[in-house]
Formats: structure tokens, C-alpha cells, sequence
């Protein structure tokens, strides 16, 4: 299979493919994978303890969609790798697949990572989540700050609530305020825009971002 000969060959040379190399073989695994590839077949990446393979693997994921259930399993511990990258491209994955509060909780946590880009992609993780993933993964989680946050933020904040916790000195409670805002842009854009005019850049660009998606 072609699969496996590009899995062969991005394991096998892992190290020593330049990313153009590795962009092509990824994108040809990518086509195969659409065109009925076993998606399980990717945990040979994903375990095989290079950065380059499991960070491959883990986009591919990314790029699958609801393709990607039966490789959930793999999830948490994705979530808590080193490498940034596989942290972010995690949380895609969960957004469309998480069931359950052991692959949510961890993407919750995510909130408090000390990356900016892997913080940005749990606020975007948190504004697209459904109330049912956001309740199970609140009950994932150990009593504290971020099962406080999330819990406040499935209960369905009112507008007033959202804007005051944009200012609060907390980041994580200001990420989630921005997700709420971003929950509520539907009905109420006001708390949204409050975000873009915030001085915290972090919570300005995502707000702005999604102002322009919205218009």
C-alpha cells in the first residue's frame, strides 16, 4: 500500500527529511488517508517517539475531522507532549471528537499552557465546544480554577458577566470571558467587541478575528 510505504518512509527518515520532503509525503498520506486508508495505521507515527513523526501524525489527525474517532484513544497523551505543535493540532482533534472528560479535561487545561499559540488554540477550542463537551469535560476535571471557569461559561453567562471578567487580572479567567464573548457574538456582539478593545493583545486579536469572520 502506498500508505504504508510513506509511513516507512517518514519513520525511517525522520530526522533527516528536509519540510518540503516532508510537506509532500505528509499531503500524499493525507490523499491516501480520504481515499480509505485505515486511519489506525497512524499510530505507528504517533508512538514512534520522534518529534517529527508524532507531530506529522498528529496534524493529520488535525486535518481528518470526524475521520480521526477512532485514534480519541491517543488523545491524551498528545495533549501532554512536549513538542507545542502536537499540543496544538491536539485540540482540533478534540473539538470535533471529544466525547468524554478524559480527552476534555486535559484540552481544558490547556487554557494555563505557557505557549501563546497552544493557549490561542484552547480559546478557539473553547469558544467552538458544545455545552454537552464543556459539561463533560468540567466534570473531568479536579476542583480548581479552570473547572470553576468552564462550568461558568456552559451555564451560558449573561453579557454584563462577560465584559467584567475581560478586565479581570487573571489570564485564564480573561481567555474564557473572551470564549464567552465568542459564544454570545450570535446574539449579542457587544461583549465581543469589549474584547477587542481590550489592552491584553492575546484576547484583542482573537476577538478581532472573529469580529471579521463574523461580518
Amino acid at each position: 500500500m502506498l500508505g504504508d510505504d510513506l509511513i516507512d518512509r517518514i519513520c525511517g527518515h525522520a530526522s533527516d527529511l528536509d519540510d518540503d520532503w516532508l510537506g509532500v509525503a505528509a499531503n500524499d498520506l493525507l490523499h491516501e488517508l480520504f481515499s480509505g486508508y485505515p486511519v489506525e495505521n497512524l499510530t505507528r507515527l504517533l508512538r514512534a517517539g520522534d518529534d517529527t513523526c508524532v507531530r506529522t501524525g498528529t496534524w493529520l489527525l488535525s486535518e481528518l475531522g470526524e475521520r480521526a474517532a477512532p485514534l480519541t484513544g491517543e488523545l491524551p497523551v498528545l495533549l501532554g507532549h512536549p513538542l507545542r505543535h502536537v499540543r496544538f493540532f491536539a485540540l482540533d482533534v478534540v473539538l470535533v471528537n471529544g466525547r468524554h472528560g478524559g480527552v476534555l479535561a486535559p484540552a481544558l487545561m490547556l487554557t494555563q499552557d505557557p505557549e501563546a499559540a497552544v493557549r490561542w488554540k484552547a480559546l478557539s477550542f473553547l469558544a467552538g465546544a458544545s455545552q454537552d463537551q464543556l459539561a463533560a469535560g468540567a466534570a473531568g476535571l479536579e476542583a480548581g480554577r479552570v473547572r470553576d471557569l468552564t462550568e461558568w461559561l456552559a451555564g451560558r453567562p449573561a453579557s454584563r458577566d462577560v465584559v467584567a471578567r475581560l478586565g479581570d487580572p487573571d489570564l485564564t479567567t480573561r481567555l474564557f470571558a473572551a470564549a464567552a464573548a465568542a459564544r454570545l457574538a450570535a446574539e449579542d456582539t457587544g461583549p465581543l467587541e469589549a474584547a477587542a478593545r481590550a489592552e491584553d493583545r492575546e484576547i484583542s486579536s482573537f476577538a478581532s478575528e472573529r469580529l471579521g469572520s463574523s461580518r
